[in-house]
């Protein structure tokens, strides 16, 4: 039987996690909701490079993909609010922003002309493109998949809250890696497919707002912001943030 009393007071639960001893993803992914009230999954992403590392996933793996070319924010979606498990080519990503941050696709006049609505003219606008981060070349596909469920250890964790939600886990990323300021970035037109190509290369964090793309595509109807870590920096954060929950009474500052 569940203890749902201790489930139900935030220190109890607190010390019962950190008793339990090394965090599995199910018990970051719970705390999150306990304790941050979050209401979607994190959603693991895996980038494959190595074609002997993609047929295995595809042969022990039972994933989705998708019959029409998706966006990446909309693959996203899929895993954070049906738990889907997801795989990802370049033939079935359908959003050439995506494709360009992801090293599918070169800069060309239409990557230009998608980004001219935001800029005062085309030379400032391929000027803003070219400071994308892009992803090493040789990327056969990616994967996603709710945190708790995921077959494989991310490369990127996306998460999606509220802004206080995501200033809390900001704030408990600065203390258990021990950096300050906890430094935010925005890109035009490419808020979760950059966002987290940006996190893969640079091994930093980011808390950015939706671009109008992922609002649309992404399933994003309620003022959401996004947060995304590399795949190891979660752990620490939500044991700190438990240890500090203990500490303090709560999760709450």
């Amino acid at each position: 039987m569940l203890d749902t009393e201790k489930l139900l007071d935030d220190v109890d639960f607190a010390k019962a996690m950190l008793e339990s001893g090394d965090l599995k993803n199910s018990d970051i992914v719970f705390a999150l909701r306990n304790l941050l009230r979050m209401k979607y999954y994190p959603v693991a992403i895996k980038f494959f490079f190595s074609q002997d590392e993609l047929d295995k996933f595809k042969k022990q793996v039972p994933y989705k993909t998708a019959t029409h070319p998706f966006t990446l924010c909309h693959y996203v979606a899929s895993s954070r609010q049906r738990g889907d498990i997801l795989l990802a080519t370049a033939e079935k990503t359908g959003c050439t922003n995506a494709k360009y941050v992801l090293g599918w696709k070169g800069l060309d006049e239409g990557e230009i002309k998608s980004h001219l609505k935001y800029t005062k003219n085309k030379e400032q606008a391929e000027r803003f493109v070219k400071t994308k981060k892009i992803m090493p070349s040789g990327l056969l596909a990616y994967a996603t998949a709710p945190l708790h469920k995921a077959p494989y250890e991310p490369d990127v964790i996306h998460g999606m809250s509220d802004v206080l939600q995501a200033y809390h886990l900001g704030n408990d990323w600065c203390a258990a890696q021990d950096i300050h300021p906890f430094e935010m970035t925005m890109t035009m037109n490419s808020s979760v497919c950059h966002g987290v190509v940006s996190c893969y290369v640079s091994k930093k964090p980011n808390i950015t707002p939706m671009c109008s793309s992922s609002y649309t595509a992404g399933k994003t109807e309620q003022g959401e912001i996004n947060w995304i870590f590399p795949g190891s920096h979660l752990k620490p954060t939500v044991k700190w943030m438990l240890e500090r929950t203990v500490r303090d009474g709560g999760p709450s500052f």
